[in-house]
């Protein structure tokens, strides 16, 4: 088969993007777009209904097709009922972006005081949330001939070195284990892991003046920072048929931050 550019198209897929109706500035509302863009019905999912109603509504004014969806990804009662949502709106589901995930909210200065229900909290949305988010949607994925899965990881993963980055490494063991189980049904399932990001969330953690930035600047390839749009791309690459044979992988985006062979 000859490579055009169609092959970057999702006209006709249906995706779910969650954690894409928070704050105003932020990587799932650029997901959301990026993929309304690209050609597809988006249900843009939020524990904020009101934000994800605003996302939808904007996406619709531009010419798109979304609609907003109150979501725990927590809760596993809460994420059938998302599905259920998408299926009763656009027929199916083919793509779901696993956004969501608590950061400014548990950010600890060490590992000893961090109490034991923040942890319990921080795993129940960042890692626990993603696999029931896909659990309710590979059904329907696997009714249609095979679906997308990208989990959102993070450069603060590698290594490791709080909790919101304990969660986000076991969140990449999460992709590579439904990467594998799963490709016999034709689902793939990937992760990005962005680095420092100039969303209103990753600028509220990380100030402008912050002294990391000042890390960054040293230790980055390129920019330190990148705005939330710049992660657009390789998500459209893995949702459509240009990126069918990618599966299990853990894309960075960060200017050549983390640089693994």
């Amino acid at each position: 088969m000859t490579f055009t550019l169609d092959q970057f198209r999702l006209d006709g897929k249906v995706a779910i993007v969650t954690g894409a109706g928070g704050r105003g500035n932020s990587i799932g509302r650029a997901y959301a777009f990026g993929l309304s863009n690209a050609g597809a019905s988006v249900v843009v999912a939020d524990l904020n209904g009101e934000g994800a109603q605003k996302v939808a509504d904007e996406i619709n004014a531009a010419g798109g097709k979304a609609v907003a969806v109150q979501v725990d990804v927590s809760d596993e009662a809460s994420t059938l009922a998302m599905a259920a949502s998408a299926i009763a709106e656009f027929g199916g589901i083919d793509i779901l972006i696993n956004n969501a995930a608590l950061m400014v909210d548990i950010s600890y200065d060490s590992i000893d005081t961090v109490p034991i229900e923040a942890w319990n909290k921080a795993f129940a949305v960042n890692t626990t949330g993603a696999l029931l988010c896909a659990r309710a949607c590979a059904p329907s994925m696997r009714t249609r001939g095979g679906g997308r899965i990208i989990n959102q990881s993070s450069g603060g993963a590698y290594p490791a070195t709080s909790l919101y980055g304990i969660t986000k490494i076991a969140l990449v063991g999460l992709t590579t284990s439904l990467a594998k189980q799963w490709g016999p049904d034709n689902i793939t399932c990937n992760a990005i892991a962005p680095g420092n990001v100039t969303s209103d969330a990753g600028k509220m953690l990380v100030p402008d003046d912050s002294p990391f930035i000042q890390f960054l600047q040293m230790a980055v390839a390129t920019k330190p920072r990148g705005e939330p749009e710049e992660l657009v791309g390789a998500a459209v690459l893995l949702c459509s048929e240009a990126g069918k044979w990618i599966t299990g992988q853990v894309i960075h985006i960060d200017g050549g931050w983390i640089m693994r062979p």
